[in-house]
């Protein structure tokens, strides 16, 4: 089987990097800039981008809306080809930045991704996670290729939610544990081949990363100030996890996750803290020895990240709910069985309450 290795085209990262955002765009992205926007970036970012104007470019902005589904990217599209765009940028957080590659994927344009949280892994993947309007995953659209330009502005970065800091580490802490089964079982990854030697090392750098620097990262968020650590989790959160995740391959967690979207109260849970409960649900699942367990329960208390379903806001259990998470993670989640062992939805429900009954322990032995 042949190896794929996956990666944006040019990845930027820096303070203030967001104000010379012209001197990254190429000749064949034409001049005609449309930004799918979240809102409430708007008064920090937009100044940044209309310096474009002054160098040739027009801009034509849509504040983002709703779900990154189906029927938003169609009118996305529509809007994109009203303004003549030639590149779209997606401005803010990962529904608006799958939004924006959904676009460029099925209009055929150039595609720059500003990340305004290092909260999720999307910005550098060549995938869109979609979902219903109601807010149920649907399916992943794979995309021709990643992001033309990833521009990341710790200057801006630093200025978002502590927590949103936070469900990044736990969407990057899972890449390590899903590449390294994937590589065990034989599996294929996102580009549905072998991963190569260097996803596989990248992965395992997350991990070592933000077992490192993970907390002194969190507390310089809160201080509104970047640092090394904090620069290198950035880093961890949204270009190692994800040609992690992507040329690395997915296990369990993410697979679970997407069970989790049954559950109309986690809706607006953060991915990154749903996939972090998931992840101890998956090494509770291969019965990893507790040296390895306790080290990611104790990374997980000291940033903040769920370790039992209370944590993540789940605390009316409906169990018969919780089974149908489980039979659709082993129905639809594909990554679920890139375990090196036969997964059924017996084991993902038995895992998904011993991993919540594991993480109360804890925190009643740690408190």
């Amino acid at each position: 089987m042949s190896m794929v290795f996956k990666s944006p085209s040019k990845y930027v990262q820096g303070f203030g990097v967001l104000g010379e955002v012209e001197k990254y765009l190429v000749d064949s992205m034409g001049k005609n800039l449309f930004v799918i926007m979240d809102p409430v970036v708007e008064e920090t970012v937009k100044p940044m981008l209309n310096q474009c104007i002054d160098k040739g470019y027009t801009i034509a902005y849509a504040a983002f809306q709703g779900e990154c589904s189906r029927k938003n990217i169609e009118k996305y599209i529509e809007l994109a080809k009203s303004a003549g765009a030639t590149t779209v940028f997606g401005v803010g957080g990962g529904k608006t930045m799958d939004t924006a590659k959904g676009v460029a994927h099925l209009s055929g344009m150039s595609l720059v991704i500003v990340p305004t949280a290092a909260s999720t892994d999307a910005p550098c993947s060549s995938v869109s996670v979609m979902y219903h309007e109601d807010g149920e995953f649907d399916d992943w659209l794979f995309l021709n290729a990643n992001p033309n330009l990833v521009l990341v502005d710790t200057s801006v970065i630093v200025k978002a939610p502590v927590k949103l800091l936070v469900a990044g580490m736990g969407d990057a802490l899972s890449t390590y544990f899903e590449a390294r089964v994937c590589r065990a079982s034989g599996s294929k990854n996102q580009a549905k081949a072998s991963p190569t030697i260097a996803a596989t090392t990248l992965a395992e750098k997350c991990w070592e990363i933000l077992a490192r620097d993970g907390v002194r990262a969190k507390l310089a968020a809160e201080a509104g100030v970047c640092t090394p650590a904090f620069e290198a989790v950035v880093e961890i959160n949204t270009l190692l996890s994800s040609v992690g995740f992507e040329s690395g391959g997915l296990g369990a967690a993410h697979a679970i996750q997407k069970g989790f979207t049954l559950i109309p109260e986690l809706h607006r849970a953060f991915h990154g803290y749903i996939v972090a409960f998931c992840t101890i649900t998956q090494l509770v699942m291969e019965n990893v020895d507790d040296t390895q367990l306790n080290a990611v329960l104790k990374f997980c208390k000291d940033v903040g990240l769920p370790i039992c379903f209370a944590d993540f806001g789940y605390h009316d259990v409906d169990y018969d709910l919780l089974w149908e998470v489980a039979d659709k993670t082993n129905k639809i989640g594909v990554s679920v069985h890139h375990l090196p062992f036969e997964v059924n939805t017996q084991m993902i429900y038995d895992g998904l309450l011993a991993a919540d009954a594991i993480g109360r322990a804890y925190h009643a032995n740690y408190a």
